[in-house]
């Protein structure tokens, strides 16, 4: 049942949303906030209405947005879109070094040498590295 044609929906009802005119992607309402429902989906139904929100071209190819991944430059490099909407590469973390975050003291001292309790834009390589520390 779609849930623009339920009256008063309610958790545990189960709702369809279309993505395009011939995907219909099933949800259930798990929950209700001031703002609107909270739905829950499979695997396969939150890749469907994701699947244009995650990906963006760079230099004409499709990339994932906001995802690390093993590097080619640097250790690790994420596509994101910057404050003009252009997406951008951002590299990170030197290749040679290992993350050693499970010392509560090197981690500490990380965090406070790069300032991690304010990162920045997400376009910026220090934002990124204090996400992974």
């Amino acid at each position: 049942m779609k849930i623009w044609e339920l009256d008063q929906p309610q958790v545990s009802d189960i709702v369809e949303f279309e993505t395009d005119d011939e995907t219909v992607v099933e949800g259930l309402i798990v929950g209700e906030t001031a703002d609107g429902y909270i739905y829950e989906f499979s695997e396969s139904g939150y890749a469907e209405l994701n699947k244009g929100l995650a990906e963006a071209e760079y230099h004409g190819r499709e990339v994932p947005l906001g995802r690390p991944m093993q590097g080619d430059v640097k250790k690790f490099k994420v596509y994101v879109k910057n404050k003009k909407g252009k997406v951008v590469k951002v590299n990170y973390g030197d290749p040679n070094m290992r993350i050693k975050k499970s010392n509560p003291a090197r981690r500490k001292s990380f965090r406070a040498r790069h300032n991690c309790n304010t990162p920045g834009p997400r376009d910026k390589a220090r934002y990124w590295s204090c996400r992974k520390w």
